[in-house]
């Protein structure tokens, strides 16, 4: 119980955090925001991106939870930070980054709403976000 109290206090924390940087993506701070989101992938994750960007989408949620012994919560502030980098190389102008980075949210944010057993019309919202910017950037 108390772990499951912590994570979620975390999840908060990080919402809040990604709200920031999302903040400073529409400023047009990205080299600040940059550093926002690989200073959470390290405290919180204890990886930086580029581990993450090597897995296969494929394998993204398996991989995580079976060898690396992830739980759901880790996977929710993971998909949260994937999305805030596919808002950053959006933001650049970088469009195949942010495929990438989106369909990796995606993946992860679909996972978690299978797993979990109540609605969140937040979660729902962002993951109709998500899907909406993938078809666009295919569009391109």
């Amino acid at each position: 119980m108390y772990q499951k109290d912590y994570i979620l206090r975390m999840i908060e924390m990080i919402g809040d955090l990604i709200a920031g940087i999302l903040g400073l993506i529409r400023k047009g701070d990205f080299k600040k925001a940059s550093e926002e989101i690989s200073r959470i992938y390290y405290d919180v994750l204890r990886e930086d991106s580029s581990f993450f960007r090597k897995i296969p989408e494929e394998d993204l949620t398996r991989k995580l939870l079976k060898e690396h012994n992830y739980t759901n919560g880790h996977l929710e502030i993971l998909a949260e930070l994937l999305n805030a980098e596919a808002e950053l190389a959006m933001a650049k102008g970088n469009n195949k980054e942010s495929l990438e980075f989106s369909g990796k949210s995606l993946i992860i944010f679909e996972f978690i709403d299978n797993e979990q057993k109540t609605y969140s019309f937040e979660k729902d919202k962002k993951m109709t976000e998500i899907r909406k910017r993938i078809e666009e950037l295919k569009g391109k």
